[in-house]
């Protein structure tokens, strides 16, 4: 696994863009991960260094809140998806969605819309939060986890 904190420039999403939900919660509708590549998303997640897995306070029972098992307060509102503590850099939807929300910095944020690795976040509070599309091949896992890497460092050192 490639352990670089910031995979830049990003290359080109191949395919075409999933299908997202237009109401509710933000949701991957089409395209998803399977479940194998969507367990190594979560193990590969959990296993990196000062996270914890939680539980989200915006997001749906069945997603996995990606914490610090070192830092809870949210000095940075913009680097965290809920707004109460403790500070929520990144969360993966479950199974049967497989996007990630995110915060990263604007400039990534556009990045990423641009090569079609996701879109911004339709319930966002500030323009640093993305949905990532879930991963459909080894290749694309590993840009995922290079976004997930992002977040959590923009995350640290701005909190």
């Amino acid at each position: 696994m490639n352990n670089t904190l910031f995979m830049s420039p990003l290359p080109k999403r191949s395919g075409f863009k999933p299908n997202i939900s237009s109401s509710g919660p933000h949701a991957q509708l089409s395209d998803q991960s399977s479940p194998e590549l969507w367990g190594r998303l979560i193990f590969e997640s959990i296993a990196m260094e000062h996270v914890v897995e939680g539980r989200s306070s915006v997001s749906p029972l069945t997603s996995r809140a990606l914490l610090f098992d070192d830092i809870s307060a949210i000095i940075s509102p913009e680097t965290s998806l809920s707004p109460t503590e403790p500070l929520e850099p990144v969360h993966i939807h479950g199974f049967h969605d497989t996007s990630i929300h995110a915060c990263l910095p604007i400039k990534r944020v556009l990045e990423v819309c641009l090569t079609g690795w996701g879109e911004s976040h339709a319930h966002a509070d500030h323009e640093t939060e993305i949905m990532i599309y879930g991963p459909r091949n080894e290749e694309e896992l590993e840009v995922v986890l290079g976004l997930i890497r992002e977040s959590l460092n923009f995350a640290r050192k701005n909190n």
